[in-house]
């Protein structure tokens, strides 16, 4: 697959019978930067949709696309040229990858879209509810977390507006530059939405259902005395609705306490409570240096599991 800097990656996605399960970051993540250098105006979508082709292959005609964690501020426009959408500057030369080529864009052919696209249910997962463009954008608020400066967050956001003006005039394309999740993984969100006929469900309840939490928590005697989720930083963004809160909300509802196991966590008593967590317990509690926590996480986390134990007659009720 093609990595969010060009360079080949080795990328995997998951499949239940007619079902294709895909996390973009497996291709396009952060974390596949070389060297860790982050490149916001370069980095592409294109592996994205190099494994949903791949997928499509495979006989998928079920597809949830989980995004998140991505390096990415295109648009999506790569994902949709790996599936066939052909975006041109004013010399008739297909654009390189990455946000900032798109000021360069002049036409756009939808005419070589994958076919199977639209016999096929696209699910976007996204706990991200941003618009692609403005203040609550994909440039401005996710911008900086890739390289972006304020001067690339300006160029990103009139690039992306461009794009998707001239996007829209095709046919079979929606406007979606305003629909929730649009913004999310840099502007993914939004070319599924508009493109591929995408869905947009919040993540935790597609988590939810994938993972047969309802049954797991069980009832009657064979309901659940705990429930451990995790986070790799519990803050405030993950109040917004990120997995482990509507897998606290999901426990709350049938009595059951959470503990929230994280790398570290920005919440107060306070806010943690409120969230639902009868106790959260952080990495960079016991060792405050992310590095060495990253690379000792399987120490630490067992660390983690031994005072969970010791705790846990003070967190389920005994009878």
């Amino acid at each position: 697959m093609t990595g969010p800097t060009g360079s080949p990656v080795e990328a995997r996605f998951g499949v239940r019978s007619a079902q294709a399960i895909i996390e973009m970051a497996a291709a396009s993540g952060l974390d596949l930067l070389p060297g860790g250098v982050k490149d916001a105006l370069g980095a592409t979508s294109r592996g994205t949709g190099e494994l949903i082709r791949a997928a499509l292959d495979r006989g998928a005609t079920s597809i949830v696309l989980g995004i998140g964690g991505s390096a990415n501020t295109d648009g999506g426009a790569g994902m949709l040229q790996a599936l066939g959408v052909s975006l041109r500057d004013a010399a008739g030369r297909e654009l390189t990858g990455g946000g900032g080529a798109l000021a360069s864009l002049a036409t756009v052919d939808v005419a070589g879209l994958d076919p199977r696209i639209s016999g096929a249910e696209i699910v976007l997962a996204s706990d991200v509810d941003n618009p692609l463009l403005g203040e609550r954008g994909a440039p401005a608020v996710f911008g900086p977390q890739k390289g972006a400066s304020p001067a690339d967050v300006a160029t990103l956001d009139a690039a992306l507006a461009h794009y998707a003006s001239l996007l829209e005039q095709q046919p079979g394309i929606r406007a979606a530059t305003d629909l929730p999740g649009a913004g999310g993984a840099g502007g993914v969100g939004y070319a599924a939405l508009a493109a591929l006929g995408a869905r947009r469900e919040p993540g935790v309840e597609v988590v939810q259902r994938l993972t047969g939490l309802a049954e797991a928590l069980g009832a009657g005697e064979a309901k659940a005395d705990l429930v451990i989720t995790g986070e790799g930083s519990l803050d405030d963004q993950s109040l917004g609705g990120k997995t482990p809160l509507g897998v606290a909300a999901a426990a709350r509802a049938a009595g059951i306490p959470v503990i929230a196991v994280c790398g570290r966590s920005t919440l107060g008593p306070e806010a943690a409570a409120s969230a639902g967590f009868a106790r959260v317990y952080a990495l960079s509690e016991i060792e405050p240096d992310p590095a060495r926590s990253m690379a000792e996480a399987v120490a630490l986390l067992t660390e983690v599991g031994r005072r969970i134990g010791v705790e846990l007659g003070a967190l389920v009720p005994q009878g």
